[in-house]
């Protein structure tokens, strides 16, 4: 299956939270606070089975972080051979992707246009050029905006407007350059996802 590229209002309707942190969804949910289609205000909202429940929530974690099922169903499978906590060990694998930390960090206002930095070769880590989204970070790396960016109209935007402040785990160190200061911990991943439910669907 290819990444989604369809109405990212739809999606949000569906799944009751803002995905992908736009204004539209935001709109789209405050106007039609119910699931889309011929049938979505009248549907019972209290007849939701358990496997839709888990559903849900694995497809919330995957739009959210942008993946295909297959990367989703890799990255799971790989959480489940570590030690730890399998649903964490999940999160904490998807807030260390490099696209992720860009979002974190606020220098770019989604995900999607993370992504799009760091698919155009934007980013530095540990002085060398990453254009791979899913690259992993590590405790200790440093990443930063290359310069011919910096100054660019959309980078500026997200700085002065969202304003956004990086999760304990990032630490700023000089102008457009975060360290990973440590891994992530699961109260410091604010992404709305019951992850022992995607857990319980993939143990089916």
């Amino acid at each position: 299956m290819s990444r989604y590229t369809g109405p990212k209002a739809r999606v949000s309707r569906r799944l009751g939270t803002n995905i992908w942190g736009t204004k539209g969804e935001t709109i789209a949910l405050d106007k039609r606070p119910y699931p889309p289609g011929e049938h979505g205000r009248s549907r019972r909202r209290g007849s939701v089975s358990e496997y839709l429940m888990q559903l849900q929530e694995k497809q919330k974690a995957r739009f959210s972080y942008g993946l295909t099922e297959r990367q989703f169903r890799n990255l799971f499978a790989e959480a489940s051979r570590r030690q730890g906590v399998t649903g964490e060990n999940m999160l904490r694998y998807l807030e260390l992707r490099l696209d992720n930390v860009i979002y974190r960090c606020g220098w770019g206002a989604t995900r999607p246009q993370a992504r799009q930095f760091v698919n155009h070769g934007h980013v530095n880590v540990n002085g060398r050029r990453v254009d791979i989204p899913s690259y992993r970070v590590r405790k200790g790396d440093v990443i930063e905006l290359r310069t011919k960016v910096r100054d660019s109209a959309p980078v500026q935007w997200n700085l002065d407007v969202l304003d956004r402040t990086p999760p304990a785990w990032l630490e700023q160190g000089e102008e457009f350059q975060i360290i990973v200061r440590e891994l992530p911990l699961r109260e410091q991943i604010d992404i709305p996802v019951r992850e022992q439910l995607i857990v319980e669907l993939y143990s089916k």
